[in-house]
């Protein structure tokens, strides 16, 4: 290739050019001697002028792109296709390394177990794998995979280049694989109620047929037995048990042989919202701590309270008419017979037998907590007299009995050693220093109780919050009329409403206050287990994976009564976590993800990619135990299919290393072209 670089400017050699020619037609024209031999010096002096450069690319030629895709993800995790892969990887880039122009770039994805949303995405990192790849250079893409891929493009012109896609399928054309998965799951339920959950039982690969049986657990537990016919979509019934997470898990039985058993569970997590909690509040009289028990279930907004204050007991007869009265009278039939299961909680607050109840109602209030109900009894003064409701019916309920006497005086509600490991008392804020961080009160009333109920003690370690359970149901005693001071702010107040709150929500069996309780909180890849108990040490936990590998944890002591560890994982699905007796579980990653549908192996889904761009798709043979991988051919252009062959599209790009200049004028050769033009007419001129 030749260029010009001027030595002055263009319009002065066309310049001299013109006034050259004109001069040589001139001379032609009179017919002078030597005017060839001028017009040729004229023209070799307006090229040298021109400065003609000789241009010499020098290039050298581009290696061809090929991306080997190694699909690690959990469904390619059995024995036989880890095997098959790593057999098929070995002998594929041996083949490769024998053409020296092809660029092999190997990248294994979904090795990491653990995915916020487990899937194969095969076509995700192939793009990520050659995004500084111009088209050009791309010869082709090699995926060595089960054929399970969840993000394969609709069309080739979506994949970024024309090169063939093709397949090297893991697995056996005879597999089979039974799977359960979730049709419809509701995300919320209402406490008590009955949720309606759709499922449906699959047989992928080798059909089978009739119905099979599918395990129901509720938390751990199992809930009921359903028998499934295969294909068909199936209702099931469940009734929220308890707030918060509810993990319903269902469980169809394998197959022999089955390709993966993972899928035989479907997991739904359905969070418990419970309706408003009614509450009744039944005052004896009015005093300073009625506001604060009112103040406290009136500002939770999931309480619906019913207060009553006896204002005017039967034994007050002042001559007014009864129809001059404004008090509502105290419906307590309709409260104590007929509505008292309709209630989550009832409290007696400074309340004594006063003939407002009839002694049968307090044994209706017996049976009602032995069979599941709540009780507390916020004592005052009149507990300790011959009123006191501790002398009727419902003394079999109450864990504490009053001994008669009053304790007046200031002293520092205190933590008892069950109470410093009790959920309900154990992070009270000021409780840890000696004294308390918080005010004093100045009366309690004695009772006799056992120690290990006893969380809060009051003057000389006498009890004063008690914490029972009895049957079905729960009791709570605070043996002092006084925590309103803290409500005050007296000599700096204390926690009345951390404490009233969790007194209250203990007595309505809040998850999260159970004294004896296994939990585990879930973020990202990380699981938290937490065991709450009133013992001072606790076994190892053992943490089962959903690939069936079981681990052991200690659990370390973070304070009196919770004992936690944390530890990683790396695989999504259900973990089950056992502390002694106890057990629950937890989900990571996303619920029935695609990676835990269907694992039986395929050509179909990636085969429609590969016709298209002229790539194939066949499984990897097996001979013996040697792998056969069909050969690899390079071509030009465009490859239109190669039968059991893998084409590959070699490039025609070349990189640029350098351009040698060579100037036709420059130098001796030149300057001696001109002296020889000059010369010649000279030459002629002297004849």
């Amino acid at each position: 290739m030749i260029e010009f670089a001027p030595l002055i400017p263009v319009p002065v050699i066309g310049l001299l050019a013109i006034i050259g020619v004109a001069l040589s037609a001139l001379g032609l024209w009179q017919k002078v001697r030597g005017t060839t031999l001028r017009s040729c010096a004229m023209a070799a002096f307006c090229l040298a002028l021109a400065n003609p450069v000789f241009m010499n690319e020098e290039r050298v030629p581009l290696d061809s792109v090929v991306a080997v895709i190694v699909d690690r993800s959990q469904s390619q995790g059995t024995e036989g296709r880890t095997a098959m892969t790593d057999a098929a990887l070995e002998q594929l880039t041996n083949l490769l390394a024998r053409y020296p122009r092809l660029d092999v770039r190997v990248v294994e994805t979904g090795d990491e177990k653990y995915s916020d949303t487990p899937s194969t995405k095969l076509f995700e990192a192939l793009a990520a794998t050659l995004q500084d790849v111009p088209t050009a250079r791309v010869a082709g893409a090699i995926m060595i995979t089960d054929g399970q891929i969840h993000d394969v493009p609709e069309s080739a012109a979506q994949l970024g280049f024309t090169a063939p896609v093709h397949g090297l399928i893991t697995g056996s054309d005879g597999e089979f694989d039974r799977r359960i998965e979730l049709v419809d799951a509701p995300r919320f339920g209402i406490v008590g109620e009955t949720q309606e959950i759709s499922y449906r039982v699959i047989d992928d690969g080798a059909r089978q047929s009739g119905t099979t049986e599918v395990t129901v657990r509720l938390n751990g537990e199992t809930y009921s037995r359903e028998l499934a016919p295969t294909g068909t979509t199936m209702p099931l019934f469940i009734e929220v048990e308890r707030a918060g997470d509810n993990i319903i898990e269902l469980e169809v039985e394998a197959l022999p042989g089955e390709t993966a058993l993972a899928n035989n569970r479907a997991v739904a997590v359905l969070e418990g919202i419970r309706e408003n909690l009614r509450v009744l509040l039944v005052s004896g009289e009015p005093h300073s701590g009625e506001r604060a028990w009112r103040n406290l279930l009136k500002s939770d907004t999931s309480v619906d309270l019913v207060h009553f204050t006896i204002l005017r007991p039967p034994e007050k007869q002042d001559g007014t008419p009864i129809d001059e009265l404004s008090l509502i009278a105290f419906p307590t039939r309709e409260l104590f017979v007929e509505k008292i299961n309709e209630f989550d909680l009832i409290v007696f607050d400074r309340y004594q037998r006063r003939g407002v109840l009839p002694v049968l109602y307090y044994d209706y209030i017996t049976q009602y907590v032995e069979g599941g109900g709540a009780l507390l009894i916020a004592a005052g003064p009149e507990h300790a007299g011959r009123d006191s409701i501790a002398n009727t019916p419902l003394s079999p309920v109450l864990p504490a009995e009053p001994t008669g006497s009053i304790t007046d005086g200031g002293f520092y509600p205190r933590l008892s050693d069950t109470g410093r490991k009790h959920p309900v008392t154990r992070d009270l804020p000021g409780g840890d220093s000696e004294p308390p961080q918080w005010g004093r009160w100045f009366r309690a009333v004695d009772v006799n109780a056992p120690p290990d109920e006893t969380v809060l003690q009051g003057p000389d370690e006498t009890p004063l919050l008690i914490l029972n359970r009895t049957g079905e149901g729960r009791v709570a005693m605070l043996m002092s009329d006084h925590g309103w001071l803290w409500a005050r702010g007296f000599e700096g107040g204390g926690p009345h409403v951390a404490l009233y709150r969790r007194i209250a929500h203990w007595l309505m069996k809040e998850p999260a206050l159970e004294e004896e309780a296994l939990t585990v909180n879930t973020r990202g890849n990380m699981l938290t287990i937490s065991r709450q108990t009133m013992d001072d040490t606790v076994p190892p936990a053992r943490l089962l994976a959903p690939g069936g590998d079981e681990v052991t944890i200690d659990l370390a002591k973070t304070e009196d009564g919770l004992f936690e560890a944390e530890i990683p994982v790396d695989e999504n699905g259900l973990f089950e976590i056992l502390n002694g007796d106890m057990r629950t579980l937890a989900h990571v990653g996303a619920v029935n993800a695609p990676e835990f549908a269907a694992t039986v192996s395929t050509t179909e889904l990636l085969r429609p990619l590969a016709d298209e761009t002229g790539g194939t798709v066949r499984r990897i043979s097996v001979d013996g135990q040697a792998i056969e991988l069909p050969s690899i051919l390079p071509v030009r252009g465009t490859p239109r299919g190669g039968g059991n062959r893998l084409l590959l599209s070699m490039t025609d790009e070349t990189e640029l290393k350098g351009i040698n200049r060579i100037q036709l004028f420059g130098g001796f050769f030149g300057l001696a072209l001109l002296f020889l033009g000059l010369g010649s007419t000279w030459y002629r001129e002297g004849r």
